[in-house]
């Protein structure tokens, strides 16, 4: 059989199956997914509306909310939606073109992800460490100007990886056995040398995540080591509540996200259903779950929640 080239021209498809060897569950297993997708949709709109809304909000600690709100919808955009039309009606197609965005933009915006998590970290670290400066050593400028940061390292990174991918030849197997276009299901299908995809990945996924936990667990044992400095019992409890939020959302993101790199390159043995299913589930409980933490441990916050909801119940009032 003929191969084909992906290149910017080629109008060929490929055929994403969702989750092999589970076909007939799907429709069930869409239902738990589109809930979750939702409510994340749902609590992450309210994050940015509450601080779009509420002037008292315009601080750098929730400036950086909303970004991990806008990458939490982005990521969870890119994966759910795809993968219910798979489960609800069978349209597996996507076109080389839509696959190759799809991978690029899912990988960026998970390294930006992972970029405003070392931010709030050390947001954290100065707003303890050094609360006197912390007006004005991280104001919003700064703040969006590490953003701004964040996202051209992330395109940087990932930028290579759709090139890597038009220079292999794919012959017959153009099927995916995925629900979204991750680079290394794609790499696999293909009949050539898959080689430099593969390092290149691996090298990305531990230099990225590498320096980012790097700076984080720098930023905790340098606040672990001025909490301790602290006398009173009340102010080491009030410290360290500050940051339970972002250690709870850290937990979320980097484990699931390290065994996913992992067993794409090393888990041959590994049940694909098992690591699909839980693929997806990275890019939609993290996304779901993080406004929820942030709106019960950041008091202005549940405060601005309560407000809101109060004047929708009771709209006669003022």
């Amino acid at each position: 059989m003929a191969d084909f080239n992906l290149t910017p021209t080629d109008l060929s498809t490929f055929i994403l199956m969702g989750i092999p060897g589970m076909e007939a569950a799907h429709v069930w297993i869409s239902i738990p997914f589109s809930v979750f997708y939702i409510i994340c949709l749902l609590g992450n709109f309210i994050v940015l509306f509450l601080v779009g809304k509420e002037q008292s909000l315009h601080k750098p600690m929730y400036l950086l909310l909303c970004m991990l709100a806008l990458t939490d919808i982005t990521t969870s955009t890119f994966v759910i939606p795809k993968a219910l039309l798979i489960f609800w009606f069978n349209l597996k197609d996507i076109t080389v073109g839509g696959c190759l965005t799809q991978m690029f933009f899912l990988h960026a915006v998970s390294i930006m992800h992972s970029a405003v998590l070392v931010t709030m970290a050390i947001d954290r670290y100065v707003a303890i460490c050094n609360p006197l400066r912390y007006t004005t050593f991280l104001t919003n400028s700064q703040i969006a100007k590490l953003g701004l940061v964040g996202l051209i390292r992330a395109v940087l990174f990932i930028l290579p990886l759709p090139v890597l991918l038009i220079r292999l030849p794919f012959c017959a197997n153009r099927i995916i056995p995925h629900t979204y276009c991750d680079h290394m299901a794609v790499a696999k299908i293909s009949c050539g040398d898959i080689t430099i995809n593969r390092i290149y990945g691996l090298v990305m996924a531990f230099v990225v995540m590498g320096f980012d936990l790097t700076i984080i667990a720098l930023s905790y044992s340098l606040i672990i080591r001025a909490v301790l400095r602290i006398n009173s019992k009340e102010a080491h409890q009030k410290a360290l509540n500050t940051c339970t939020a972002h250690i709870c959302v850290m937990m979320l993101a980097y484990p699931v996200g390290f065994f996913s790199t992992l067993v794409h390159r090393f888990g041959h043995d590994f049940a694909p259903q098992v690591h699909i299913v839980l693929a997806n589930v990275y890019f939609v409980i993290p996304p779901m779950l993080n406004p929820i933490i942030y709106g019960v441990k950041t008091k202005e916050l549940r405060d601005k929640v309560v407000k809101y909801t109060y004047r929708i119940c009771s709209p006669g009032t003022t």
